[in-house]
């Protein structure tokens, strides 16, 4: 497409996409792709309670999954999608309301569906560690300590993610 449209060789447009990328890594990443701290946190608790009344929601959690076109051929037994047999790769995230991105983790090769991908996720290391804020809260008379997510009904029932 570049070579039709702007006249610009495979390498140079390559060249030009990398400098783009690292670019907009070097003037965001540290803003907006990093993990939250104890202030972020109750920062991310108050605006969703703010905003859509649910108290000590970090936020939701997703798993997309992109159609990879241009996969190799090599690759193509470790990408496909077993109930429709496109190739895809599947990224799971948690963004906040102002599009800071802290949590984006690319599944490994293989069968993945969204609980491989969560189950491969460092998302909740912190949580295991113990090292995460606490964030009591209390829904239908269970006591929680720790912040949840919001996530669909694929996820499984975890005191941290509250299904929809």
């Amino acid at each position: 497409m570049w070579d039709e449209y702007l006249q610009m060789s495979e390498k140079s447009s390559i060249l030009c996409l990398d400098c783009f990328c690292m670019c907009v890594i070097t003037l965001y990443k540290s803003e907006y792709t990093r993990t939250p701290n104890a202030h972020n946190v109750a920062r991310l608790y108050s605006a969703h309670e703010e905003r859509h009344g649910f108290r000590s929601m970090l936020g939701s959690i997703v798993c997309m999954h992109w159609v990879w076109r241009n996969c190799l051929v090599a690759l193509k037994g470790q990408y496909t999608q077993g109930d429709n047999q496109k190739l895809t790769l599947k990224l799971e995230a948690v963004a906040s309301y102002d599009l800071w991105i802290w949590h984006a983790f690319l599944e490994m090769t293989g069968s993945s569906n969204d609980i491989n991908v969560l189950n491969q996720s460092p998302l909740f290391d912190n949580l295991k560690k113990g090292t995460t804020p606490s964030a009591p809260f209390e829904v239908n008379g269970h006591n929680y300590t720790k912040g949840y997510y919001l996530a669909d009904d694929v996820y499984p029932d975890w005191a941290t993610l509250i299904k929809g």
